[in-house]
């Protein structure tokens, strides 16, 4: 898709820094800095630290709309997926690495509130549409966008090689699809945990886990995150990978539809996915934390949810923002997506990485 550029890291130094300098009217691009040695500092100064997952984006001129007129400077922390993100947050819990945070889900959020990094806040332009969404009852965190993370397939492979795709998850263990599969891994990648949970939501509690060994022994391979998975092992995508299938989104495969091309030459299979949710909020501690509240406004706002779709490949949170007509061809949602309640996977998620590393990783 690019979905997301998800190089994942462990929880350990910043991989990557982006600075989006200030924007003049006069139209100058949106500027890029390199790595840098540490965060950005923030301040009532008009500067607003937006620490993400690698994977956020947004058009440079609905960001430069927005400096304008809030008269911040936005700049971009991107420690890593939204696994690492969460673990960097909580490591420098007394030294925030920035004001707002965006690219927690839903198979992270409870670890992020739990951890008491976060300073609730309710936004005034959270549709009543996104209610179902909460995180908690308290707005610790902010629903922005929402998705399905599934397996995604390559029709082009599969008819060249005479092999029918596979359908369901059962069908991924089969000898037929030995060596085929990509996946990332839960305790670095939110994708990769929300495709745990989702073998978790098919399988149970007793179940998931012997699933996962059928997987193993059928050579699945396993990559920090989704970057790696899909652009440079899915064989669908421009990496031209080794692999057929691999860990996404239900919304790549438009990423992948040619200019003026009728059919897709990936899709996502509809029976193995999870519900995805993804959260703002403000970091507990920040420097600014008025403007950390006005960038989760920002967003909720029409342009930033109306460019979600094409930016991210995600499905905005505000139902009435318009979505690509490519969308409803090539990126439908599962109507019946594995879940798992937030209970489970705040009281679960750990132990059942640990138990997924021992199963998958040895």
């Amino acid at each position: 898709m690019m979905r997301k550029n998800r190089r994942s890291t462990a929880a350990a130094t910043l991989a990557a820094t982006l600075t989006v300098a200030s924007l003049a009217l006069a139209g100058c691009s949106m500027a890029s800095g390199g790595a840098a040695a540490g965060p950005p500092t923030s301040g009532p100064n008009g500067t607003v630290v937006l620490v993400t997952h690698d994977s956020f984006a947004v058009a440079p001129k609905v960001l430069k709309a927005f400096e304008v007129s809030s008269g911040l400077t936005v700049k971009q922390v991107a420690p890593g997926d939204g696994g690492a993100l969460v673990n960097q947050l909580i490591l420098t819990k007394d030294s925030p690495l920035g004001d707002a945070v965006f690219g927690i889900d839903n198979s992270f959020a409870s670890r992020a509130i739990d951890a008491g990094i976060l300073e609730p806040y309710r936004s005034p332009d959270l549709p009543a549409a996104a209610d179902p969404y909460a995180a908690d009852h308290t707005g610790s965190l902010t629903p922005i966008d929402v998705g399905d993370v599934c397996v995604n397939v390559d029709h082009a492979w599969f008819a060249k090689k005479g092999l029918a795709e596979p359908v369901t998850l059962e069908d991924l263990a089969k000898p037929a699809y030995k060596d085929l599969l990509v996946v990332e891994n839960p305790a670095t990648s939110s994708p990769g945990l929300s495709f745990l949970l989702a073998t978790v939501g098919a399988f149970g509690a007793d179940g998931w886990q012997p699933y996962w060994a059928s997987l193993a022994a059928n050579g699945v391979q396993v990559t920090k995150g989704w970057e790696d998975a899909y652009s440079v092992d899915f064989s669908g995508s421009a990496g031209h990978g080794p692999r057929p299938l691999v860990v996404s989104y239900a919304s790549s495969p438009p990423s992948e539809v040619p200019d003026g091309a009728a059919t897709a030459p990936t899709g996502a299979l509809l029976d193995t996915c999870f519900r995805q949710v993804e959260y703002a909020g403000v970091i507990a501690g920040a420097k600014n934390p008025a403007g950390a509240r006005q960038l989760i406004d920002f967003l909720l706002s029409s342009p930033f949810q109306t460019g979600i779709p094409d930016q991210m490949y995600m499905y905005p949170v505000d139902p009435t923002a318009p979505l690509p007509a490519t969308w409803a061809t090539f990126a439908p949602l599962a109507t019946k997506p594995f879940t798992v309640p937030a209970d489970q996977i705040s009281a679960h998620r750990d132990a059942w990485i640990r138990a997924w590393t021992t199963t998958v990783i040895g």
